[in-house]
């Protein structure tokens, strides 16, 4: 028996009419790459978008056509998310820190029709161009005047919209229309495609909303550092235009000074990014004698949330909050929000919680599978596979015939981790991290985050190298905070008098930076490579 219910479908176009309908005076804020400031309202966004709309038809655009962009948080960028997925076309966002090769590759392998990039990136599309029969049209994301020179014969953003009708009749789609498209970062093997649906980010901005994940609010202004190639920015551009609230996009600026900027001008109170952003605008504050304005939290993911973070902004009254999740994932799988009266307790009391993943966000499920396949307790002892299932989460990758999942219908995260008996999971390492020594496991985030505590340390990344004895044993790798100083052996002693005597590292090097990947994670690939014939002092005796 069925319910006696409208069966309406769950279209992105329906986020966009209700932020029209109830906020339409709220402001969006962009830090252009042409320079300067552009702001304009919920209200004018809407028809913006609808003479996108209106352009991209006339360009012979439509249902189930690949879109290419690759350029910066911006309003610009914000236009095409909607407008694409609004004519029933897929808007695939590049990630520029892919490297020529492969971009070329995600969008030959996308097929898609037309590329819209930021002026920074004129290069990187004009040296692509000669390989990708694909692309139809060129379209720099700029007024006319601002366009670079280039071969390409792009047409100007801003003059192709101009003119259009400010309305639009958006078509009542499939709920399952594929709307979006990211691509795996590739840090092993080819980047892989992942196809979204309007019903799976509908669904899954609608439960980002939630008070209990990001936690924040219409009365928020939110600041998402967390690129808009990355997962569609973990979901910002559809969760701030349902709640209403003032979102600020920092374009090309993401260095200490121009985000400070942004936080104490736009008064921002919630923001979003990696940690190495986070590392870098504390050391910003730190070093100039400046606070963070009115900024009350920060969701940090990407990367594990280390004591280093928490208690940099905690002395200035930010809260880091962690949350989870993956390209496969739309990316939402979890965010670790504190309980009541959480904040009244001493920061050293918080950091242990604070640094764990938290519970699966509403209609994602978890489990932990043991390297034979056996089903692992939620004790918070028992370590395994991290396996996920839910509405927006990967079925199979876009052009491969073979779903991802498991043959009982899990995704297999790539993740280790334990899972608490409140719920909360616990990343110890990434599988392929795993630093397997003498028959046990030990986690490359926890040395790291020793090393992180070292008040010289910018960046650290720990290895597990060949040992003739023990198999493998960790080395741990660091980068300095600039014109700090340091000696190897007085940050291995300060390293392992936080951790157990498995887990002590057996030396220390030091970089001048350690490399790091399209979403910026620490590219432990790049460190292997650099290290592949170093031996350690232990193995060598």
């Amino acid at each position: 028996m069925h319910g006696l219910m409208q069966n309406a479908p769950l279209l992105l176009t329906n986020i966009l009419s209700h932020a029209l309908r109830s906020s339409p005076d709220q402001e969006i804020v962009t830090r252009l790459v042409e320079g300067g400031m552009h702001r304009y309202t919920y209200r004018e966004a809407g028809e913006r978008i609808a003479q996108l709309a209106h352009a991209l038809t006339d360009m012979g655009i439509g249902v189930g056509d690949r879109v290419g962009v690759i350029g910066w948080n911006t309003h610009r960028q914000l236009e095409l998310y909607y407008a694409l997925a609004g004519i029933g076309a897929v808007c695939h966002t590049i990630n520029p820190r892919l490297g020529p090769e492969n971009a070329g590759y995600v969008l030959m392998h996308a097929q898609d029709k037309a590329l819209f990039y930021d002026a920074t990136f004129a290069p990187l599309a004009a040296g692509l161009a000669p390989h990708l029969p694909c692309i139809e049209t060129y379209i720099e994301l700029c007024p006319e005047g601002a366009m670079s020179a280039n071969d390409l014969g792009a047409l100007s953003y801003e003059s192709m919209i101009a003119g259009k009708p400010t309305s639009y009749d958006w078509p009542e789609l499939d709920e399952n229309t594929a709307c979006a498209m990211c691509y795996t970062s590739g840090t092993t093997g080819k980047p892989k495609g992942v196809l979204y649906s309007h019903r799976s980010l509908v669904l899954e901005s609608i439960v980002s909303c939630l008070p209990t994940s990001l936690g924040c609010g219409p009365e928020d202004v939110c600041l998402p550092v967390v690129p808009m190639f990355h997962v569609n920015a973990w979901g910002i551009p559809y969760g701030a235009l349902l709640l209403g609230m003032k979102l600020v996009l920092p374009g090309p600026g993401l260095d200490g000074a121009n985000l400070h900027e942004l936080l104490i001008k736009e008064k921002v109170t919630y923001a979003l990014g990696v940690p190495t952003v986070w590392l870098g605008l504390l050391a910003y504050v730190e070093s100039n004698n400046l606070d963070f304005g009115d900024l009350k939290y920060s969701l940090i993911g990407g990367s594990a949330l280390s004591e280093k973070l928490i208690k940099g902004y905690d002395k200035y009254g930010v809260r880091c909050r962690q949350g989870w999740g993956m390209t496969e994932m739309s990316p939402l799988g979890t965010v670790n929000m504190e309980p009541a009266g959480f904040f009244d307790k001493p920061v050293d009391e918080r950091v242990e919680f604070m640094m764990r993943q938290g519970p699966a966000v509403a209609f994602v499920d978890m489990r932990i599978i043991s390297a034979d396949g056996e089903l692992l307790p939620h004790d918070g002892e028992a370590e395994g596979h991290l396996q996920v299932k839910g509405p927006w989460i990967i079925d199979t990758y876009y052009g491969m015939e073979q779903n991802a999942l498991t043959k009982d219908g899990w995704f297999d995260t790539g993740d280790v981790a334990v899972i608490h008996p409140n719920g909360q999971m616990q990343i110890t390492d990434r599988a392929k991290d795993v630093i397997k020594s003498g028959g046990e496991w030990i986690s490359s985030i926890d040395i790291e985050n020793a090393a992180l505590n070292h008040p010289a340390v910018m960046q650290a990344a720990a290895l597990g190298m060949h040992h003739p004895k023990w198999d493998e044993r960790p080395m741990l790798v660091v980068e300095l905070k600039p014109d700090a100083e340091a000696d190897p052996e007085e940050i291995k002693t300060f390293v392992n008098g936080q951790l157990s005597k498995i887990s002590a590292v057996d030396d220390v090097q030091v970089v001048d930076a350690i490399p790091l990947g399209a979403t910026g994670k620490v590219l432990k690939t790049k460190l292997r490579e650099i290290f592949k014939d170093y031996v350690l002092p232990t193995a060598a005796a």
